[in-house]
Formats: C-alpha cells, structure tokens, sequence
C-alpha cells in the first residue's frame, strides 16, 4: 500500500508539470530516480524501526522531492500532498485518494482508492482501469485547471502552424504584400506611440520634491517607460528602412517582420538584447500597445497632477508598475515618515506591508485618496478562486465554472509595526478616507490546504 501510494505521488507530481505555472510556480524534472530514492528509504526504515509517520513525510516531501524545491508555495504544496496521503489513513479501507466532495463528477465515478487485494495484480489492474483523462481535481486543483491547460495546448499548436507557414507570400490578386502590410502597421503604431518625457534636469519634474519616496519612485517609472518608448520607436523606424532597403535585414529584423505581420509582439519589445525583461507580456501586439498607452496615461496623469496641484491619483493601477514591489516599499517609507514622531519605534526594517480589500469594484466609486496614511490599489486579479463579498468582510472563495479569473476590489495598502496588532478596520462604509476598507475573512485550516493545492494566486491583470 505505502509502494502504491508513493508511485501515485509521483504520478500526480509528474502530470501536475502540465498545468504550467497553476501547477508548479518552478518547473521541475522529477525523475525515476526521487521515486527510487524514497522506495529505497522506506524499505531501510520499516526494516531498522516501526514506521514513523512525520519521519516518512518529512524525507518525501522534504528531502527527496524537496531538495529539488526552490519556491516555497511549492513546497507547502508537496507538503500538503504528503501530509494527506501519507497517514495512517492511507492503509485503512475505503482510503481514496480523491477528494470527498468534487465541484464536477468524476469521470465514471471513478474512486482513485485502493484495491480490493494485496497482490501485484491487483494493483497493476486497478492502474489500468484507471479513466484517460483525469479530473484536476484528483491533483487539487480547480476544474478551471483543465480548461486552462487546454487552452495554452491550443495556443502551442497554434503557434506552431504560424511558425510553419510561408513566409514570401506575396499579395496575390492585386492585394498587399506581406511587406506593404507590415510597413502600414509601423507607420500606424509610430503615430499612435505616446509623445516623449521629457526627463532631463531643467524638465518639469525637478520641481517634485526628490525627498518624497512616492515621488521618487515615479520618475523611475517614468525613465523605464521612456525606455520602452524609444526602443519601440527605433525598432519600428529600423523595420521601416529594412523593407525599404536601405538597410541590411537581420534575422532579428526578419523575426519581427513576421511577428508584426501575425499581430504578435516583437522579442525586441520584451526583452533586452541580454535576455532582460524590460516591458510586459502579451498575448498579441495590439494588447501590447493598450498596455503601453494604459501605462503612459496612469504616469502622465499622475506627474501633471502632481506638478499643477500636487494631488495625487485616488487610486493607483497596480500592474502598470514596472517595479510593484518599489511602490510598495515607497509607501513604506512615507508611512514611516509620517510617524516619525510617535513614541513607537517606526523604522523601515520594523513595518510590515497591511492590506485590507474593500468593498468598492471601480476606482469612480471612490471620492478622494486615503486621508491619512496608506493608498488604494486597483487592477488585480484571482487565478484559481473568487472573492466572496456575501460575508462580512470577504474571503476566498471556489472559482465559478469556466471562469478562469475574478476580479478583485479596490484594495488599501498601508504600514505597520511588526510588533502592533493590525489596525481594526472601521464600519460604516463612505466612500471616502479609509471607512470603507474591511478585513478579509480568514480561512479555515482546510481552505488554506484547498489553496495550497489548487495553485490560488493574485495576478496583475
């Protein structure tokens, strides 16, 4: 049964990989070789002691498979599997190694358990009958998983036939060619790019205060966004020329000729010559470009806001960030600053980041800023699971079907102490200052295994 049941974790470790980042947030090659190796620990412990439980878990999850781990969201996961599968339970009968109670049937009711004998045969015979296509719930996840999984197998084949196909079609029929089409795509993007920053020492922002973080930290964005700009606008010129001929076509030129032509972004656009990511992704060029504007609205409106009546946005759209992580150490500091002079002790390295979701969807709903301390955020979503707003405050709840995102609420961010407790959020929403904020529900133990498993997290949509 203990056999069994570790070539069942190594299965479910093996075809998780296919679920991409919802599976695995590293990929990982397991091997024959982990599953050997924790076989082999098993028969020297029950040889030299009585079995030990926690000892079995630990060397599985821990050490084993474990040494492999570098994430620790992936860890809690093996660990998880291992603290379920691998109990005293597993050798009871009516042990099964799917869940209770699924969101979809089970594809013939099929009890993924333990055969009814103890002889080779019956184990091989209960693999075979095994269904051929697995729930994603047998692996913890959401049945969302598969669609997802499917989708990004489509996309793969996809792309692989626009890979395949010619590439010197000419316009036959008295239509354009391939590169009259791409040059009438330059020139429009060109003229759509946002106009230049200008970020020299006489320019408008060095009237900002450069003691204020958050100030600080928007002239970086807009420098990394400058960048992006004029590496856009370079590349679309040095295209222009090419078909023209008055420059030599490169490889690299030839690629982005094709992926303009086939609405994707061009490698250039993403990464650096190094290898370096200096943008975002997207799924095809025009999403790019929405995202470029997007991002130059939020810092332009922001900067100009700033320099005419230094005010600053009600809301601040987090995945248009190049550095999140900067923001949120910038509001750190302010946060600290502002308490500089209170008899606590607030040093930067002594607070911690507070978030509270509130009960607001649209930035419009929000009259003003925080008035004291703290900013909202906006634009975040749930891979894996929903938010539920019926309770009081909120909690995570099971993704609805087919719906592979939700969005999430407006969300206050602000500081606090490592040593306080966190701030009691106030009732009676306003829509104004920080009264509309609530605290998240918190979940169960077994909502926190379900979320380990399932592969929940918050994207930046």
């Amino acid at each position: 049964t203990l056999v069994y049941a570790l070539c069942f974790l190594h299965s479910i470790a093996q075809e998780r990989r296919k679920f991409g980042a919802m599976g695995f947030c590293v990929p990982y090659e397991f091997n024959d070789g982990d599953l050997n190796a924790c076989l082999t620990f098993l028969e020297r412990h029950l040889f030299q002691s009585a079995l030990s439980w926690p000892t079995l878990q630990y060397m599985v999850a821990e050490v084993q498979y474990g040494g492999k781990i570098t994430d620790n969201f992936d860890r809690r996961l093996f660990r998880t599997y291992c603290d379920t599968w691998l109990t005293a339970n597993t050798c009871r009968p009516g042990f099964q190694f799917r869940p209770k109670e699924t969101l979809q049937r089970v594809r013939d009711d099929f009890a993924y358990g333990l055969p009814a004998g103890d002889s080779f045969e019956d184990y091989a015979a209960l693999a075979r009958s095994f269904p051929e296509i697995d729930s994603p719930e047998i692996f913890g996840l959401h049945p969302n998983a598969d669609l997802a999984c499917r989708m990004h197998q489509v996309d793969t084949l996809l792309h692989t036939i626009l890979e395949t196909q010619p590439k010197n079609a000419g316009g036959g029929g008295g239509g354009k060619t391939r590169e009259e089409v791409v040059a009438d795509k330059c020139r429009e993007t060109l003229a759509a790019l946002p106009a230049d920053y200008q970020t020299g020492d006489d320019d408008q922002f060095a009237v900002l205060d450069p003691t204020v973080p958050l100030n600080v930290f928007l002239t970086q964005e807009i420098q990394r966004l400058q960048l992006v700009i004029d590496k856009v606008r370079s590349e679309l010129q040095i295209i222009l020329q090419a078909i023209r001929g008055e420059v030599v076509i490169t490889s690299e030129l030839l690629e982005a000729i094709d992926n303009l032509y086939d609405a994707r972004v061009p490698h250039a656009w993403i990464y650096s010559p190094s290898g370096d990511e200096i943008s975002w992704l997207a799924p095809t060029a025009g999403l790019w470009l929405a995202g470029l504007a997007a991002r130059d609205k939020q810092l332009r409106t922001w900067s100009d806001n700033l320099v005419a009546s230094k005010t600053r946005p009600r809301s601040y759209w987090f995945p248009g960030f190049f550095n999140p992580a900067g923001f949120l150490t910038a509001v750190q500091q302010e946060v600290t600053r502002l308490h500089a002079n209170d008899g606590r002790s607030w040093a930067l390295d002594g607070v911690k980041i507070h978030a509270e979701v509130t009960e607001f969807d649209r930035v419009d709903q929000l009259r003003a800023s925080p008035s004291t301390e703290g900013v909202y955020i906006d634009g975040l979503f749930l891979d894996g699971a929903a938010w539920d707003r019926s309770g009081p405050g909120g909690s995570l709840d099971e993704a609805q079907p087919k719906a592979l995102f939700s969005s999430m609420p407006i969300i206050f961010i602000t500081a606090v102490t490592k040593s306080a407790p966190p701030p009691v959020p106030q009732a009676g929403a306003s829509g104004s200052g920080t009264s509309a904020t609530a605290k998240p529900g918190t979940p169960s133990a077994g909502h926190g295994r379900a979320a380990a498993s399932s592969g929940v997290a918050s994207d930046l949509g």
